[in-house]
C-alpha cells in the first residue's frame, strides 16, 4: 500500500497553544502518537501506562492519554501515546475511526467514512 502522512494539530488542555504535527498514517497502529515534550507542553497529563507491541514483536510500556485533536477541520478527543521525542508521529485506527476517516491506498489520503452501526 505505501505509506503517506496528514497532519493532525494537537490543542492546549487549557488556553490557545496548538502544535500541528505531520503524522505517518497507520492503520496497524491502534492509537495515535506525538513525542512526549509536546504533549506535555501543551499540558496532557498521562492517565496511565499501557503496554504496546512494536512491528519488531518487542514489548513496550509507554504512557497514554486524552487531547482534543483537529484534522481537516473536525475536532474531536482522542486517546495519545506519549511517545520518545525522536520516533515518527503516529495517527492510529483509534483516531481514524474517531474522525471518520478511511485510507484511500491508490491516492494515498485519507477520506471520509460513515460509521457502522450493526
Amino acid at each position: 500500500m505505501g505509506t503517506f502522512t496528514h497532519p493532525i494539530t494537537l490543542l492546549a488542555s487549557t488556553g490557545p497553544d496548538s502544535e500541528t504535527l505531520t503524522a505517518l498514517v497507520d492503520t496497524g497502529a491502534t492509537f495515535t502518537s506525538a513525542p512526549a515534550p509536546t504533549l506535555e507542553r501543551l499540558g496532557v497529563t498521562p492517565q496511565s501506562q499501557i503496554r504496546l507491541r512494536l512491528a519488531d514483536g518487542s514489548v513496550v510500556e509507554h504512557d497514554i492519554g486524552e487531547v482534543v485533536a483537529e484534522m481537516d477541520g473536525v475536532r474531536r478527543t482522542i486517546i495519545c501515546i506519549f511517545s520518545p521525542e525522536d520516533v515518527q508521529p503516529l495517527i492510529g485506527a483509534h483516531t481514524l475511526e474517531a474522525f471518520l476517516l478511511a485510507v484511500d491506498p491508490v491516492a494515498q489520503k485519507l477520506v471520509p467514512t460513515e460509521a457502522l452501526w450493526l
